[in-house]
């Protein structure tokens, strides 16, 4: 009498799926739900909702004829372009899961357990493979390859999408609006009013558009190279003492009661681009008036006595930075210094100062920090001369 439990000689490995998708989609679904947090939202039906599609897919790309030549372009996972993978199953897979919150690796991690369940449910059903058995898997293992394939290409294509929107967004359907906004403070203030308030709204509404455009800015550069894209630069020959000098000049005009001195020593000049150093000065003086002493001067030394480099020190007093903020300050998002009252917990992000970190590196330089109690902090820059 023969094991009930050992499947019938004829049934092959398209059939096995199709008869026992019910225990593969649950063993599959426990999975899945181990994907948190981007799971926890969703119901049983919606982890459930296409897997059955993809299990069909599959059993019937297993019946279906393949030369040797489809065979070996399918285990590289290059499957036909006009495959049932990529035009359904696959695909909306992984477009499901990009909107269900699923990042790349939770998407393949779901692949693996499927074929892994499928696998493991199939082989426990007999105690030896026949020829075909073979053949079954190796065309399995190729069609969960080439799903696997379209999969992630569809997602990284609706991630591109998205950053190109996104740009889109911050470049322009963003700057206009602020621009507005930034014309018609400054106009107001040109044209004058006799209502001392009135004047220090209209002023206070440029700043605030001011500080609003650069937030832009630093997002819209955060965003390129967070996508593995440079910062662009345009190198010219600039005097960097003299824009060292104008940056001070712009700080010093809203900050009268600061002081703040520039000197240069040696050749001040460098190929660079101007805006985006001056952007990177801006930054490093902005933080000095911010969390440095107010009765102590901010030095900045421009260095030129180096043939093949220029080197930028922006120093200041007053409360240092902790040794361990000071590792992580140039990554995106880490919170910088505290300052003030430790009570009030007063920390920034070190948003601009990764950007400063890329605009120094799309230059070919280096930035680094040092700051103690004793001597206060100095931010440096390093500069290649071309």
């Amino acid at each position: 009498m023969s094991n009930s439990t050992e499947r019938p000689k004829y049934e092959r490995l398209a059939d096995f799926i199709r008869k026992n998708q019910a225990p593969i989609v649950k063993e599959w679904t426990e999975f899945a739900r181990t994907l948190s947090p981007a799971s926890d939202r969703m119901t049983k039906l919606a982890l459930e909702d296409h897997i059955v599609d993809l299990l069909g897919f599959v059993a019937d790309d297993l019946e279906a004829a393949q030369t040797p030549r489809e065979q070996f372009d399918k285990s590289r996972g290059d499957g036909a372009n006009d495959s049932t993978f990529s035009q359904s199953a696959a695909e909306l897979h992984a477009a499901l899961r990009l909107a269900d919150g699923f990042d790349i690796d939770q998407m393949v991690s779901e692949y693996r357990a499927l074929r892994a369940s499928v696998v493991k449910q199939w082989v426990a059903r007999h105690r030896s493979l026949a020829d075909t058995d073979i053949e079954d898997l190796t065309r399995f293992n190729e069609a969960i390859d080439q799903a696997v394939t379209e999969s992630v290409a569809h997602y990284t294509k609706t991630i591109n999408e998205s950053r190109n929107l996104f740009l889109g967004v911050l470049g322009h359907d963003l700057r206009n609006p602020l621009g507005a906004v930034s014309m018609g403070a400054q106009w107001m203030e040109r044209s004058g009013t006799t209502d001392a308030k009135q004047a220090r709204v209209v002023s206070e509404i440029r700043l605030a558009a001011g500080r609003a455009t650069q937030i832009l800015n630093d997002l819209l550069d955060l965003t390129r190279s967070s996508f593995g894209t440079q910062i662009p630069v345009t190198k010219t020959n600039n005097d960097v003492a003299a824009l060292c000098q104008e940056i001070a000049d712009e700080f010093r005009a809203v900050n009268p009661d600061r002081k703040l001195e520039v000197t240069k020593e040696g050749d001040p000049l460098v190929s660079c681009d101007p805006a985006r150093l001056g952007q990177v000065l801006s930054n490093l003086m902005g933080n000095a008036v911010h969390y440095g002493d107010a009765a102590s001067p901010i030095t900045v030394t421009v260095a030129g006595n180096d043939p093949d480099a220029m080197a930028i020190d922006v120093h200041n007093l007053g409360t240092s930075i902790p040794l361990d903020a000071q590792k992580s300050i140039f990554q995106s998002w880490t919170r910088g210094q505290e300052v003030g009252d430790p009570s009030e917990h007063s920390t920034h992000l070190g948003l601009g100062l990764h950007i400063a970190k890329l605009i120094v590196e799309a230059h070919g330089g280096e930035i680094s920090v040092v700051s103690n109690e004793q001597t206060g902090t100095r931010f440096s820059i390093r500069l290649p001369r071309k």
